[in-house]
């Protein structure tokens, strides 16, 4: 389906598309939006995108500088994990860092949530596993748990994250449920 096309239908659970009727309170469905593997040329606007994503979605402002945590991206993350990005035209708007068994970052840019993005790389995720995944989020973050769990994720343990200083809830998904 073209871009055009997307802007005035919107894909259903069943991935068939149908008029999108926009009502006051929903944002526009996403549009042109690729999924592409990690360009190492995108690595600080990515982390630029994470870092106001997580701020926004936790409530609390970052106070480790960027090349910190463009350093943490690149030792931790990047090695252990499959990083596919979300972009519509060159801007990042989203990305997904996942293995075989776990959903390392999963962030969405600020202002362009509840299009569908979010489902989409979740669901790249699931069909790369072996069916059955694990992740973390923070209890605050109700945005992200009420989305999880949308997602078939259940909640299997609760606890505190030392670096943070906060409340997080470890969530798995399998294929079998």
């Amino acid at each position: 389906m073209s871009c055009a096309a997307r802007a005035v239908f919107a894909e259903n659970r069943r991935g068939l598309y149908t008029p999108a009727f926009r009502g006051v309170d929903e944002s526009p469905p996403m549009t042109c939006v690729r999924i592409e593997e990690f360009d190492r040329a995108d690595t600080d606007a990515l982390v630029r995108m994470w870092r106001e994503s997580f701020e926004h979605g936790v409530g609390i402002v970052d106070p480790h500088p960027l090349e910190e945590q463009v350093a943490y991206f690149e030792r931790e993350v990047l090695p252990a994990n499959r990083v596919q990005v979300a972009k519509e035209g060159s801007l990042i708007v989203g990305f997904i860092a996942a293995g075989p068994e776990a959903v390392m970052q999963l962030h969405v840019r600020v202002g362009h949530h509840r299009r569908g993005l979010g489902t989409r790389l979740l669901n790249l995720a699931k069909a790369q596993s072996g069916g059955t995944l694990w992740l973390y989020t923070f209890a605050r973050n109700t945005t992200a748990c009420a989305f999880y769990e949308s997602q078939g994720f259940e909640v299997i343990q609760r606890g505190f994250e030392p670096t943070w200083q906060l409340e997080d809830v470890k969530y798995a998904w399998s294929a079998s449920r």
